[in-house]
């Protein structure tokens, strides 16, 4: 019996202890995208509290979950805290706020320190970052990966999944690299930049790998600045319905950000004049 490609998809396990979501895909004869570019369905309300979380959380990103629960309260929802820690972790949003106890998976990944105390950023590629957001799709969701250089807020790639796991930072990554090579590369705790994939990808580039503080949003600052453009210049102004038409609006942003829109503390320039043209502009 031929099996449809949503059949093929409920047969693949993120959390398989020895194949990849690659190598599942490639034995069941899905493509990585049929599989990645699907939102994640749940229950309405909850969707709702995620959404309500998503803009408490791009407005104050340094609001842990007891914050936002009282945010929440504000707004009317009877909600507890132990309910809006697992949306958030759902959300990709665990590796942000602080926590008393680290997953057995965190724990068994090295955390790097961060390097970028009084740093000062002088040239693009010397620093990049990547994180990941969640992004609002009809009845579902999907998460948002991108890297962006510190100096010249150029975004050098992005990805999209249904899935937390690293494969779709790691390919987001390795697009990236394929511009250009940095000094360091920054990210936070969370077990998709600590997996032995991801870290493996930096090391055989000699990069350098940096990691925020537990607990420390804004060591991360350019990214929060970048999803808090991209939430409220595209995706809250959007309402997607589907994946194919997400993926195509947020290529028309990224262009655009990118392209087109002069950046206050660029001197009105940006991010690919800054980028590409810093040699001229320093001469």
């Amino acid at each position: 019996m031929k099996l449809s490609a949503s059949e093929k998809k409920g047969l693949i396990d993120p959390d398989h202890p020895s194949l990849s979501v690659t190598r599942q895909c490639e034995l069941l004869n899905l493509s990585k995208g049929a599989y990645y570019y699907s939102a994640v369905e749940i229950d309405p309300f909850s969707l709702q509290l995620m959404d309500e979380i998503d803009r408490i959380f791009t407005k104050t990103p340094f609001y842990g979950s007891r914050r936002i629960t009282v945010s929440l309260r504000k707004l009317g929802y009877a909600v507890n805290r132990k309910r809006i820690q697992r949306l958030m972790r759902v959300m990709g949003l665990e590796a942000i706020y602080p926590k008393g106890n680290l997953s057995k998976r965190n724990q068994a990944h090295k955390i790097y320190p961060y390097l970028l105390n009084d740093v000062q950023i002088s040239r693009p590629n010397f620093v990049w970052s990547t994180d990941i957001t969640y992004i609002r799709i009809g009845g579902g969701f999907v998460y948002l990966t991108a890297v962006i250089d510190w100096y010249s807020r150029y975004v050098l790639s992005w990805n999209m999944s249904n899935s937390l796991q690293s494969e779709f930072c790691i390919i987001a990554m390795e697009d990236a690299l394929q511009q250009s090579v940095p000094e360091i590369v920054n990210t936070d705790q969370g077990v998709q930049f600590t997996s032995k994939d991801f870290i493996d990808l930096l090391k055989e580039k000699e990069i350098k790998i940096s990691m925020d503080s537990k607990g420390r949003a804004l060591d991360n600052i350019f990214v929060e600045r970048l999803w808090r453009s991209v939430k409220y210049e595209e995706v809250y102004l959007k309402d997607y319905q589907i994946v194919r038409d997400a993926g195509k609006s947020l290529k028309n942003y990224f262009n655009f950000y990118n392209n087109e829109r002069p950046h206050q503390s660029l001197g009105y320039k940006t991010p690919r004049e800054i980028h590409y043209d810093y040699v001229a502009l320093k001469s």
